[in-house]
């Protein structure tokens, strides 16, 4: 059965943020993701996620300095200390909200730089044998240059490359579906030959990156090959709503469906318990 995580940081900005894990609970969701959690006490996420049995299925590492334009820091030569530091930060995260898959991104650096490759091949060894010791996978997405200009690991076949050559068992591939369109397509193929590294898939339109099952790609037939290739793991919902979240979810009613009476008589229990906030919980 397919598992769908809402991104808190795309989907749900009708409420703030730690509202938006009830709101997704509300609407069908069994587990979430986001870009970043730091901006909140962790102990705050869990909650959230405790009181809507929630399962968090992935965030990413510290990026650096986000506003000045930083997009990670693995693929920068000379910040490996900072690096370090961040994924410590990380684990705080992860061991507060029980995430089992933290994304590490690589950073604007250009691929065909033997000391960026160097730097981000250092980086990637040292940060999986860390996440390793906490039962945590490390995944590597591949991100299109039209959204991230100047982004180092713009390439699947890189990506593939260097995770089979290090042979790191909790290394893996975050699928992106909309990437994967934008550059280079042949996104059912890519499925089949990759699952066996791919830790985590999200999806999208595309070109718009809005709900799926619309534009370009036959999000159906994709969904119904990656229940066959079985896949276990959650399929992250990275996209920015066209008119409203609860509006455009009609994509979601089918699946939602399939665990709704668990899923309902859950929430109801929770609300009996729980008085909204004044402040519109």
């Amino acid at each position: 059965m397919l598992r769908f995580a809402a991104n808190l940081t795309m989907m749900f900005n009708e409420w703030s943020f730690l509202d938006r894990f009830d709101a997704a609970a509300d609407a069908g969701f069994e587990a979430v993701e986001y870009l970043f959690p730091y901006d909140f006490p962790p102990e705050a996420i869990a909650a959230r996620l405790e009181r809507n049995h929630l399962t968090q299925a992935l965030f990413n590492l510290p990026p650096g300095d986000w506003a000045a334009g930083e997009r990670g820091l693995a693929a920068l030569s000379g910040r490996l200390k900072e690096l370090q530091n961040s994924v410590e930060t990380g684990l705080a995260y992860a061991a507060a909200t029980g995430v089992k898959r933290l994304h590490l991104m690589a950073g604007i650096a250009d691929r065909h730089d033997a000391e960026s490759v160097k730097a981000y091949r250092k980086a990637v060894a040292w940060s999986a044998e860390k996440l390793a010791r906490c039962g945590v996978d490390l995944l590597l997405e591949p991100i299109n240059a039209r959204n991230m200009p100047g982004y180092f690991l713009n390439d699947f076949a890189f990506a593939e490359s260097l995770i089979r050559d290090l042979g790191l068992p909790n290394v893996k591939l975050q699928f992106d579906v909309y990437h994967r369109q934008i550059m280079q397509g042949d996104v059912t193929i890519a499925l089949r030959t990759l699952m066996p590294i791919i830790g985590h898939i999200q999806i999208a339109s595309v070109p718009s990156r809005h709900e799926p099952c619309g534009e370009e790609l036959n999000d159906p037939f994709l969904f119904e090959e990656i229940e066959r290739l079985s896949y276990d793991g959650f399929i992250g919902c990275e996209y920015v709503p066209r008119q409203g979240t609860l509006a455009g979810l009609g994509w979601f009613t089918p699946y939602a469906a399939k665990s709704a009476n668990a899923g309902g008589q859950r929430r109801a229990a929770i609300v009996d318990v729980l008085a909204p906030s004044p402040e519109g919980r």
